[in-house]
């Protein structure tokens, strides 16, 4: 992995991790077409680090609050929709944490060496976002959040362990089909991705620390970190502003045209 590529895949990650376009197809296909080397354990370690990182730092307010309130509700009792709230993002986060624990290695297996139908998903889920963003009432706020939407948000995530779903876009797809604005969903999406992305971080930084750093590969370990977690940061930002005003057509526009331009230049 050198600078150059490292500087690149780490912009991709936040731009991609954060937008409901998938990171994992663009890290898949954009390597895949451009013939560069597998990125290995160092950079997959700088991907999620810089990811959490720029989750952590744009919410950190939320983090601080969701916390009191948890301990808060420990003492008082689970008796407002704020105290509620970080027990509901516990309960969405559990399917995906399970099944990413027994599938997360036999998906990436699958799917990696497929592209033609990590194309499909962009293009199908694209789709699906799109009659979402439509047909979704868009009536209800954060503060309407239930167990059970919680759970239903969280399976959906599940789907995200497939290259081309993407977690952002699947939790905000589920979100809207259950009723919610855009801005709720995208809010809640985006929370819940926290103990995923900190988990998987934790992980591979713990697997980082067993085989220790590779002869050379410190400095795009460091350079994927800061572009994943800056970029990730200005993602977060930009997506949050669009959805206050806008429809999410611009992403369902851009899956659509990157997974057939993927599919030309497998066929062609």
């Amino acid at each position: 992995m050198n600078p150059i590529h490292a500087a690149v895949l780490g912009a991709v990650q936040g731009l991609t991790e954060v937008l409901p376009i998938s990171s994992s197809a663009h890290l898949i296909l954009i390597p895949k077409f451009l013939k560069w080397p597998e990125s290995g354990l160092t950079f997959d370690v700088a991907l999620h680090l810089g990811t959490f990182i720029a989750l952590a730092l744009y919410f950190w307010r939320d983090i601080l609050e969701l916390t009191g309130n948890f301990f808060s509700a420990l003492h008082g009792g689970i008796n407002t929709p704020a105290k509620r709230m970080p027990f509901y993002i516990i309960a969405a986060t559990i399917p995906a944490a399970l099944v990413g624990k027994t599938l997360e290695g036999p998906i990436e297996e699958t799917f990696r060496n497929s592209p033609a139908t990590i194309a499909m998903f962009l293009i199908t889920f694209g789709l699906v976002l799109a009659f979402a963003d439509t047909a979704g009432a868009k009536r209800w706020r954060m503060d309407r959040i239930t167990l059970k939407i919680a759970l239903l948000i969280g399976l959906a995530q599940c789907l995200a362990l497939i290259p081309g779903v993407s977690r952002s876009g699947i939790t905000i797809t589920a979100a809207l089909l259950l009723g919610f604005h855009r801005e709720a969903a995208a809010r809640f999406s985006f929370l819940i991705s926290l103990p995923i992305v900190a988990g998987a971080a934790i992980l591979k930084v713990g697997h980082l620390a067993k085989s220790g750093i590779p002869a050379g590969e410190g400095v795009p370990l460091a350079i994927g970190i800061v572009t994943s977690a800056v970029v990730g940061f200005l993602s977060v930002a930009f997506l949050l502003k669009l959805v206050q005003r806008d429809s999410l057509y611009p992403f369902v526009w851009y899956r659509l045209v990157a997974g057939s331009g993927a599919l030309a230049l497998l066929f062609l």
